[in-house]
């Protein structure tokens, strides 16, 4: 049967977020196993390593919210799922799965959503776009904090007799393998970062948004030299600022206000975050609200570094507490001081034990083969 199976994704941009990758590795582990694997999207960095030969990409405006463009995606919809026989659709965000609900419902097509992130809602009007995430035949929530987010929230949108359950995002935990760096590599990025390796190394990874705590983390930064009276480690906040220059410079000049400058620098991209994960010692997740999954507390762990992340949403399900990394009191910069220096005085076998503990609990659990696998049986139970 599988290989009558025809799947299209439909997913705003092919970035490289916990959406968008989950997006092309199932589309190529589907064409791996004998399916027909489809995606639409507008576009995005992606798309250029996509395979053409295994994976159709089709190019449409899926990430406007504007209303015509709605109805127009939603007729090219029907036509691409009639053309190609389409069995599932799967829509990875709001916008474009209202195109895919009315496109599959006048094809009678089935319909599957992933519900990637907490889509936080203000009113009545912005539930009810949001609602749309569960009007699926097949809900998938990418971990358990998100399943609890919809069952509290959309509970008068869910139906009884429609199938609603988790499946953990995966990573490559090839890719995302220490013992593949070279030294030289390692090296070269040092030196672009003009770091030194006498100290140890700090990463702060997430795009440059007040939610992720960049601020939180230079106030804690701070507890810590005035603990310690020292510098004793380099920091590395590595994100785009994405259009927010203002909260680029407010992070700025709160870094010059505490005389951090030498300690504290800005990187706005790495086109290998593996290899930025290498060379650091210890990485942070300051969120100060629940991150849906937590990827960076995952890629973390599987390059084998000690991760602090906040006590909240997805980070209590990648990471075992004082096994893997540690957890602090979310918002509290006192807290996140403490994790820190613990943190920073440890001997290297102990953070190499860590280290190894992490790199276990996501192969075990968060690696994208028994992803890919999940969604791809649930696929197979939809259509029987």
């Amino acid at each position: 049967m599988s290989s009558n199976i025809k799947i299209l994704q439909v997913i705003p941009k092919l970035g490289y977020g916990g959406a968008e990758t989950g997006c092309y590795d199932i589309a190529h582990y589907l064409s791996e196993n004998n399916c027909k694997s489809f995606i639409v999207t507008s576009g995005g960095e992606l798309t250029k390593f996509i395979n053409k030969e295994k994976v159709k990409l089709i190019r449409l405006p899926v990430h406007s919210k504007n209303p015509l463009l709605l109805f127009l995606n939603t007729i090219i919809l029907i036509g691409i799922i009639l053309f190609y026989n389409i069995s599932i659709v799967h829509a990875r965000s709001r916008a474009p799965a209202w195109s895919c609900f009315l496109a599959s419902k006048l094809t009678r097509c089935k319909f599957v959503t992933t519900f990637h992130g907490t889509y936080n809602f203000s009113g009545k009007i912005k539930k009810f776009y949001n609602s749309i995430m569960v009007r699926s035949d097949l809900i998938i929530a990418g971990s358990n904090f998100i399943f609890s987010h919809i069952k509290e929230n959309y509970s008068e949108f869910l139906k009884f007799n429609k199938k609603f359950l988790v499946i953990f995002r995966g990573i490559n935990v090839d890719y995302f393998d220490p013992s593949t760096k070279l030294e030289l590599d390692e090296k070269k990025l040092l030196q672009e970062w003009e770091i030194n390796k006498e100290k140890k190394i700090i990463l702060v990874p997430g795009r440059l948004t007040s939610w992720k705590g960049q601020e939180l983390l230079i106030e804690a930064i701070n507890l810590v030299k005035i603990e310690l009276g020292y510098e004793a480690f380099h920091v590395v906040i590595l994100g785009s600022e994405q259009g927010r220059n203002l909260y680029k410079k407010k992070l700025i000049r709160l870094t010059e206000q505490y005389r951090l400058n030498n300690q504290i620098k800005f990187v706005n991209h790495c086109k290998d975050m593996a290899l930025a994960y290498k060379v650091s010692d210890i990485v942070i997740s300051p969120s100060i609200e629940p991150e849906a999954f937590g990827r960076v507390a995952v890629e973390a762990q599987s390059m084998e570094k000690l991760i602090i992340a906040s006590n909240i949403g997805g980070s209590n399900e990648t990471i075992i507490n004082e096994k893997t990394g540690f957890l602090f009191d979310a918002g509290n910069a006192k807290s996140l001081s403490e994790k820190i220096i613990r943190a920073i005085t440890m001997d290297e076998i102990s953070l190499e034990l860590i280290g190894k503990e992490g790199r276990k609990n996501i192969i075990k659990k968060f690696n994208v083969e028994k992803m890919c696998f999940s969604t791809y049986s649930e696929y197979k139970r939809l259509l029987n």
